[in-house]
């Protein structure tokens, strides 16, 4: 079995509302995902996290030195890959990119070999996960605390264990839209927060000082991913776990982070810390220095689909009768072809998703959507 093909497939869809995070404002969802294609037929697909048209063309830059190679052989593939562009850039889009590549052969494999990838990976510790829900993007023209109260209330009578919204906004707004939340949900769910870096030092010390009385979960991504000394300082100044990871690409950006316990959650996303490869190798690293790891969860249901993988086969830690479970971030935010690429889709009920059990990832595309939602170029 060869490589005889690679396409990066940029979906795209013009957002009716726009909606923002403290760092990115959306009025369109774009997403790329990956297709290998096999001389035998045999077809794996990944996804890569960030911008869709500049990760296919990082694609278009690798395919040509693997095809014609094994697929089989993801490890050798993935140092290749990445000793291609490093001297470039050792993270963002070459990780990004790299990430969907190798998504797709690790579903290959699973194809090959008849095994769903959490059993490639050693075994499945789950069949299933609760998932909390993303949500609460800041809107044009509505009151934002209200819109994240009647928001959050949906999603606690949907059946979800928890909540995150989205600050990093206004400190004082931020802490309203925060007891807001607390009270649309009630007790006994979980409740996080996400400031997408949006605040200096002084800023998310105060709000995570003043956010303690609403039984925060964790502070995800206070200050710039860049800065692991102001993590420290967050860490150190207010009581909230301190969480990031998704802008961490690769096993030597979180290296750092990791050893020196800048953090108390690390988030990797499958489809940006390097695909299922890397993502091992993180998991590893994480449980050495006893940091818990909750991957970060944001794309179409081939990065459901990965994630959902990687979370089966993720071990118990620590390992006692009762350990900590991992949970799922399911993005409610509107994006028409999120599960539209699939032709089952991996919903929750009740706030559970079953992880799949079919060979590879254990999703078929739908070429449909894929041809409906494709990117017209003007």
């Amino acid at each position: 079995m060869k490589i005889e093909k690679i396409h990066a497939h940029v979906l795209d869809y013009q957002l009716e509302q726009a909606f923002e995070s403290a760092s990115m404002r959306f009025d369109r969802r774009q997403h790329c995902l990956v297709e290998v294609i096999c001389d035998d037929g045999t077809i794996g697909w990944g996804e890569c996290l960030g911008p869709a048209k500049p990760n296919a063309a990082v694609i278009e830059a690798y395919a040509t030195s693997i095809i014609g190679r094994n697929p089989l052989e993801t490890e050798k593939l993935w140092i290749e890959l990445y000793n291609r562009l490093r001297d470039q850039g050792q993270r963002g889009l070459t990780v990004t990119a790299l990430s969907g590549i190798d998504i797709a052969l690790w579903d290959i494999k699973g194809k090959h070999y008849g095994a769903p990838v959490s059993e490639l990976l050693g075994g499945r510790f789950r069949e299933h996960v609760h998932a909390y829900a993303t949500g609460s993007f800041k809107r044009d023209g509505v009151d934002r605390v209200q819109d994240t109260a009647e928001e959050v209330a949906g999603y606690a009578q949907e059946g979800f264990c928890g909540v995150k919204i989205k600050i990093g906004f206004d400190v004082e707004e931020d802490v309203k839209v925060i007891a807001a939340a607390r009270e649309a949900l009630g007790n006994g769910k979980r409740l996080m927060i996400d400031a997408n870096h949006g605040y200096d030092l002084l800023e998310a010390l105060e709000v995570g000082k003043r956010a303690a009385a609403f039984d925060v979960a964790w502070f995800e991504e206070p200050v710039l991913p860049e800065q692991i000394s102001t993590y420290h300082a967050v860490r150190d100044g207010q009581p909230l776990p301190v969480a990031s990871g998704e802008n961490w690409h690769g096993r030597y950006a979180m290296l750092e982070p990791l050893q020196t316990r800048a953090v108390d959650i690390v988030q990797p996303d499958v489809c940006s810390v390097g695909g299922i490869s890397e993502m091992r190798r993180v998991v590893d690293m994480a449980a050495m220095f006893g940091v818990r790891l909750i991957p970060h969860v944001w794309g179409t249901a081939v990065c459901l689909a990965a994630s959902l993988q990687c979370m089966a086969a993720l071990p118990p830690n620590p390992p006692r009768r009762r350990p900590i479970e991992p949970i799922m971030e399911f993005d409610r935010t509107h994006n028409p072809f999120r599960q539209a690429v699939v032709k089952t889709p991996l919903e929750h009920d009740g706030g559970v998703v079953q992880i799949p059990d079919g060979p590879g990832l254990g999703i078929e595309i739908n070429r449909d959507a894929l041809r409906q939602f494709a990117l017209k170029e003007a």
